[in-house]
């Protein structure tokens, strides 16, 4: 198992460790779309109402998105290989539920503690890779495979659940987490070795738990009712209330406690507050496209689950080749906002493309280039914005940072399926108001009546990533991390300080 390393040694299996480590994130990851394809056929199962369905979902959502600032913290506190190691053991456990649930209750019970545990897991991980890769260029390639991992495994998502429910069972949608889960414990047990002297030693915050969780919990079930209620619906108005005065609460007993749960310099530097703003926004822009393009695959153009999967390959790959061979490659070069802003701007020309949808549109023609640019472009502003969110905090900060990029990304997910799918079912209903009268074929009406809000959804798509690109331009103003030149304005060191993490005494 090993002692823990010197803070100032690099680790000799830090590169076998970043196999295992990238594992535990591509289990988190598609967990949040594998279920979705399985749904229909585990609501028949297990007798779900139509009004209930969305707690499969939701209840996920909620633990993970509600948790994430907690479990950050517990790994700057407890030890990131410790808390890393825990939640993978409880996220198997609570997939194996899910996988055997007789009933509704243990269904989302399932997806609850599953929640759970990934919001231990997820900034666990990603502080890992934040506290052992420290050298500029090392840091740039593990933060390329991180980062397309981070973006892709949703598409994968996809394609496993449409493999799974289509050729085994929906229960092996949660089953597939078990062999997963086992493999990276074995790596976090005999190869992780976590660098000495980076924990946060502080009392926990307690007040700054309760308030950021129930804060976040009401944002995120906010944006939920408001797809199921509608925005104008009082229950929905009134948790956005609460979630305001929660969170602002939450600022303001952080700046005044001693040992805060989010110390307010990790939000307050400017860039990785474009970082986090940036990363949120266009997540709204993904989430909803997921949704509405399998949809659109599967619905209108009558794809079957395998099929719809196999249809977002383009995407991955084009994420991948934009994380690892055009970010990687160009983050020692270049400043991050000229990644991060122009990443951006070719996602939008991507989702741009999208717009032109139709009944007839050929997939060959419109939707693999446009996927295509999508990924190129998310995957080269992902990498080097994973590699900002933790860079320059201090080691003893690295978890708690890490659960920020988890936040912005857990919080725009829900925000993206809540708002794109309203103004699609808004369009959608206006648009058979509208042409209703003259129609001869309903079953057409009602497939252009859904490509009429999708691509109405779209458009907001569009502007959400422009003005993504715009903050990344605007508010990232760091040098090439590694060149050896004066840190950006808010930083309280330079970018060589940033990169080789400093040990703090405790």
């Amino acid at each position: 198992m090993g002692t823990p390393l010197p803070a100032t040694a690099p680790d000799s299996r830090r590169w076998k460790a970043l196999a295992f480590i990238a594992l535990a994130q591509l289990m988190v990851v598609l967990d949040a779309t594998i279920v979705n394809i399985a749904l229909p056929s585990a609501q028949t199962d297990l007798g779900i109402s139509d009004a209930n369905r969305q707690w499969v979902i939701t209840a996920y959502a909620l633990a993970f998105g509600g948790l994430l600032l907690f479990g950050g913290r517990i790994a700057d506190k407890w030890g990131r290989k410790n808390t890393f190691a825990t939640g993978l053991v409880g996220f198997a456990l609570a997939s194996a539920l899910g996988g055997a649930a007789q009933n509704e209750a243990m269904m989302l019970g399932a997806r609850a503690l599953q929640g759970l545990f990934g919001a231990l897991l997820a900034p666990a991980a990603l502080s890992l890779l934040a506290v052992m890769f420290t050298d500029g260029k090392e840091r740039a390639k593990a933060f390329g495979i991180y980062g397309a991992i981070a973006g892709g495994g949703g598409a994968v998502g996809l394609i496993l659940g449409g493999f799974l429910t289509e050729y085994l069972n929906w229960r092996w949608t949660f089953f597939v987490n078990i062999p997963f889960a086992i493999i990276a414990v074995l790596g976090a047990v005999f190869v992780i070795r976590e660098p000495a002297g980076t924990r946060n030693r502080a009392p926990l915050d307690i007040p700054g738990v309760v308030l950021s969780t129930l804060g976040l919990v009401s944002l995120v079930y906010g944006f939920t009712r408001a797809e199921s209620n509608g925005w104008s619906d009082a229950s929905t108005i009134g948790l956005f209330v609460a979630a305001v005065v929660l969170l602002a609460a939450f600022v303001f007993t952080e700046s005044k406690v001693k040992h805060p749960l989010l110390p307010l310099r990790v939000v307050a530097d400017r860039n990785r507050g474009g970082v986090y703003a940036s990363l949120g926004l266009a997540v709204i822009a993904m989430f909803g496209l997921f949704l509405f393009l399998t949809y659109y695959l599967q619905v209108v153009k009558g794809f079957s689950p395998v099929k719809t999967g196999f249809a977002f390959l383009p995407m991955i790959a084009g994420m991948i080749t934009g994380s690892t061979q055009i970010g990687a490659r160009l983050m020692t070069r270049v400043p991050p906002r000229l990644l991060m802003g122009p990443g951006f701007v070719v996602a939008a020309l991507g989702m741009g493309l999208l717009t032109q949808l139709s009944v007839d549109t050929s997939y060959a023609g419109l939707i693999l280039p446009a996927q295509l640019l999508l990924g190129l472009g998310m995957g080269t502003a992902f990498m080097p914005a994973m590699s900002m969110a933790t860079m320059g905090v201090e080691p003893r900060d690295a978890g708690v940072a890490s659960a920020m990029v988890n936040t912005s990304q857990q919080v725009g997910g829900a925000i993206g399926t809540a708002l794109l799918n309203t103004i699609a079912a808004s369009a959608t209903t206006a648009y058979i108001a509208d042409h209703a009268a003259g129609a001869t074929n309903q079953q057409l009406l009602q497939a252009q009546a859904m490509v009429s809000g999708y691509t109405h959804a779209i458009w907001w798509a569009v502007g959400i990533l422009v003005v993504s690109a715009t903050i990344a331009f605007t508010l990232i103003n760091s040098g090439v991390p590694g060149a050896g030149r004066p840190a950006a304005s808010g930083d309280t060191e330079g970018v060589e300080d940033e990169v080789r993490i400093p040990v703090v005494a405790h």
